[in-house]
C-alpha cells in the first residue's frame, strides 16, 4: 500500500515538472519566434532606409557639372529624394548639411567633407566629384522582443555616389548628329549648333542629319528622340544614317522633354523636365533663375533637356553616304520644343562643359572622346 502511494505521488510530481518543462519551452520559443520578427523586420527597415540613402547620392551626383550652381543643385536633389520619402510611415526628415561633398573618395575616409558652402565656392566646385548622404537616425519599435533588443532601434543609412571614369561608349544619345565642319574652329560653349538640317538645307543628298540606330522608321526615331536610343557606340563607331526630314516624329520625340505629348506617347514612359521653359540658355537652366514646372511635377526628371548627340565630320558625308563614322560625342542642351511643320534647322546649345548624364561605359580597348568628359554617377558605397 505505501509502495502504491509513493509510485502515485512520484507520477504527480513527474507531471508537474512536464507541465514546467513544457511552459518554458513555449515561453523560449515564442520568444525565438517574436525575436526572428523583430529582427527581420529590422533588416528590411534598414533595406529601405538604405536604398533612399543610395538613391539620393545618386541623385545628387547626377547634379555635379563643375559649376557652383551644381553643388546646389546636387543638395536640393538629395534633400528632396529623402524628404519625400515615407518610411515605417513616417517622413524622413534630412538637412542640408547631411549632404557632403568631396573632390576625391578618400577625402571621406579622413574627415567628413566639405558642406554645401564650402563646395560651392567656384575654387573648390570645379574639382567636386562625389557626394555622401547621411540620414538622420529614424526609431523602429520593436514588438516582440523588447527584453533582448528593447523598445526601439535607431536605423540610420549612409552612401556615397561620384562621377564615373570619362566614358568613350555611349547609349541614350539621340538618333541625330551635329557636323563638325573641320574649319579649324572648334565648337563653342554657349552657341547653338543644328542637329537635324531643314528641308532646304540637306548637308548631303537626302540627308537630313537624322540616325537609323535602334530601326529606320518613324516611330523608331520617336522613341529614340523621347528616351535616348539603346544601340551602344563609342568614336570611332559607324553608323547608318536616315534619309528623310521625319518632322512628326522628331517633333513629337523631342517635345515630350517640354511636357508636350502627341502621336500616343505616355508622360510616365517618357517624361517631362522639371523645368519646360522655353529660349533660356544652359547656364540660366543650371542656375534655375526662370523656371517652369510641367502639368505634372511628380513624373519630371531633372536633366531631360540636357542631352548626348554624336559629332560627325563634314568628310563623312561626301557622296551622300548612308553610313557614317561618329567623330566624338558631346552634351546639347534643348532651349525650345520643335514648333509644328517640316520648320527650320533644328538646333541645340552647346555645352562644352563636363557632364553627368545618360548611360555608357569606359572600354579601356577603346578610343577615348575628346572634349569635356561625360560621366554618370555612379554608387561607390
Amino acid at each position: 500500500m505505501k509502495a502504491r502511494l509513493a509510485l502515485h505521488m512520484s507520477r504527480k510530481n513527474e507531471r508537474g515538472s512536464v507541465l514546467a518543462t513544457s511552459t518554458l519551452g513555449m515561453l523560449c520559443f515564442l520568444l525565438a519566434v517574436g525575436l526572428g520578427v523583430d529582427v527581420s523586420r529590422l533588416y528590411t527597415a534598414k533595406t529601405e532606409l538604405q536604398n533612399v540613402a543610395d538613391a539620393a547620392a545618386l541623385a545628387a551626383a547626377s547634379g555635379l557639372n563643375g559649376f557652383p550652381e551644381g553643388i546646389t543643385d546636387a543638395t536640393d536633389r538629395a534633400v528632396k529624394l529623402v524628404n519625400n520619402y515615407n518610411f515605417n510611415k513616417t517622413n524622413v526628415k534630412i538637412e542640408r548639411t547631411a549632404v557632403r561633398f568631396a573632390k576625391n573618395l578618400t577625402d571621406f575616409d579622413n574627415g567628413p567633407g566639405m558642406d554645401e558652402f564650402t563646395a560651392s565656392s567656384p575654387t573648390n566646385a570645379k574639382d567636386i566629384r562625389f557626394v555622401k548622404v547621411k540620414t538622420p537616425a529614424e526609431p523602429v519599435v520593436v514588438t516582440f522582443a523588447t527584453m533582448v533588443l528593447g523598445a526601439s532601434k535607431n536605423l540610420t543609412a549612409e552612401a556615397t555616389a561620384g562621377m564615373s571614369v570619362p566614358l568613350n561608349k555611349f547609349n541614350g544619345y539621340l538618333p541625330v548628329f551635329v557636323v563638325d565642319n573641320e574649319d579649324g574652329t572648334a565648337l563653342v560653349p554657349g552657341q547653338m549648333y543644328t542637329f537635324r538640317g531643314a528641308p532646304q538645307g540637306s548637308v548631303s543628298p537626302g540627308n537630313y542629319q537624322a540616325l537609323a540606330i535602334d530601326g529606320s522608321g518613324g516611330s523608331d526615331d520617336r522613341i529614340g528622340l523621347a528616351s535616348g536610343v539603346k544601340n551602344v557606340v563609342g568614336p570611332g563607331g559607324y553608323v547608318d544614317t536616315k534619309p528623310g526630314v521625319t518632322s512628326g516624329a522628331i517633333r513629337q520625340g523631342i517635345n515630350t522633354r517640354f511636357d508636350d505629348y502627341a502621336s500616343g506617347m505616355d508622360p510616365k514612359m517618357y517624361p517631362p523636365d522639371t523645368n519646360i521653359a522655353e529660349n533660356i540658355d544652359y547656364q540660366t537652366y543650371v542656375k534655375g533663375s526662370i523656371t517652369k514646372p510641367p502639368s505634372n511635377p511628380s513624373i519630371a526628371v531633372e536633366g531631360r533637356r540636357v542631352v548626348l548627340i554624336p559629332i560627325v565630320k563634314v568628310t563623312e558625308l561626301a557622296g551622300g553616304r548612308t553610313e557614317v563614322q561618329i567623330d566624338r560625342f558631346g552634351a546639347f542642351f534643348l532651349r525650345s520644343k520643335v514648333s509644328g511643320g517640316n520648320g527650320g534647322d533644328l538646333q541645340a546649345e552647346y555645352i562644352g562643359v563636363g557632364v553627368v548624364q545618360g548611360g555608357g561605359t569606359y572600354d579601356p580597348n577603346a578610343p577615348e572622346n575628346p572634349g569635356p568628359p561625360i560621366t554618370k554617377p555612379v554608387l561607390y558605397k
